[in-house]
């Protein structure tokens, strides 16, 4: 997995500062969605996977496929990766190209596991100290996973915060067996 986010980081390098001189990130940031989609269905990923299929066709193929959705730079990007033989990358490239979009807007993606779904006002109040923390903007999203018993786990960019029940019950029996 590394090494497809290695080959795919100078992609999304590129896609990010064409979207950024054309100052369409949010456009940018769709058409690489719906392309990663598009390119990852598993009947089009056969179809694209197939040799006998060019890479002309492969980019009429998608851009058909998204109708008016990719602009001309774009529909030029996807040749390019193409030509490249890395459309298999674009779920990589999006993924790459989100970060590069949060880190220029001061933004952080973070996902809170929690037992039970957090209220309007947890949900707030866990913003602002994630705020602070981080010194950016947080869109939180709250995923439900029963087995966290209590508290919450906190994905914040590659940092985890375990605060849950679960996770503390975990530290404790390691020390009891240490």
């Amino acid at each position: 997995m590394s090494s497809l986010t290695t080959l795919a980081r100078p992609y999304a390098k590129a896609a990010f500062e064409l979207a950024e001189a054309e100052q369409a990130l949010t456009g940018w940031d769709d058409m690489l969605g719906l392309a990663s989609d598009i390119v990852t269905e598993p009947s089009m990923a056969s179809l694209l996977g197939n040799p006998d299929f060019s890479n002309t066709q492969a980019v009429e193929l998608i851009t058909g496929v998204a109708g008016e959705a990719f602009d001309r730079r774009f529909q030029d990007f996807l040749k390019v990766l193409t030509d490249n033989d890395r459309l298999s990358l674009l779920p990589q490239i999006c993924e790459l190209y989100q970060a590069l979009r949060e880190e220029a807007e001061n933004r952080l993606s973070v996902k809170v596991v929690s037992a039970i779904p957090l209220d309007e006002e947890q949900t707030g109040r866990m913003q602002q100290a994630l705020a602070r923390r981080f010194d950016c903007e947080i869109e939180l999203e709250n995923e439900i996973d029963a087995d966290i018993i209590g508290g919450a786990v906190v994905y914040a960019g590659d940092q985890v915060i375990d605060g849950s029940l679960r996770g503390r019950l975990q530290k404790l029996s390691n020390s009891l067996a240490n």
